[in-house]
């Protein structure tokens, strides 16, 4: 049987084993992943994020799923294309902010799922809806704000429907 990762990207003010990535984590591992999470602390630059990821990655061999979650969110997004990862799953990512470095036109090649709280007053939910059109993701809205704490359990489906679709054959579309 083939490799199967899961990696995790925290947001700029939390750590790598907080509660949403945590919870994710036993998902990953209940459906045959590792999990993995990248200890961002002291880095605040999202370019010195990426290389740090990507760095990180280099030694994992076989499917290769990203997580992020804020910054680490835009940290997945800008990694996935360079580390050819099998899918990529975001929450509340920090897209389209001032001051992050501008992603380039179709960075994702691969399945892409975003979870967002309608009450987000950290990063825009419109800033989801954008990235989601532009990158034909599934996007999912939420009642919750930034953190998403209150819907650990909804996100931990959502998160276990993204992973098991990956391994669902193709549906081609005329």
């Amino acid at each position: 049987m083939a490799f199967r990762h899961v990696v995790f990207s925290h947001g700029q003010e939390s750590g790598p084993w907080g509660r949403k990535i945590t919870a994710l984590a036993e998902v990953a591992r209940a459906e045959g992943y590792d999990a993995h999470s990248v200890d961002y602390r002291g880095i605040d630059g999202p370019r010195a994020r990426v290389a740090k990821l990507v760095d990180f990655c280099k030694e994992l061999a076989g499917d290769l799923v990203l997580v992020g979650s804020s910054l680490g969110g835009y940290v997945a997004v800008a990694s996935a294309s360079l580390l050819h990862a099998r899918g990529v799953f975001l929450m509340a990512p920090a897209l389209y902010l001032p001051g992050l470095p501008e992603l380039r036109a179709g960075v994702l090649d691969c399945p892409t799922a975003v979870v967002h709280g309608w009450r987000d007053d950290i990063v825009p939910v419109e800033h989801s809806v954008r990235f989601a059109q532009s990158a034909r993701a599934a996007l999912h809205l939420l009642e919750s704000d930034h953190r998403l704490h209150n819907q650990v359990r909804v996100i931990q489906h959502l998160f276990e429907y993204f992973l098991i679709a990956l391994d669902l054959p193709a549906i081609a579309f005329e």
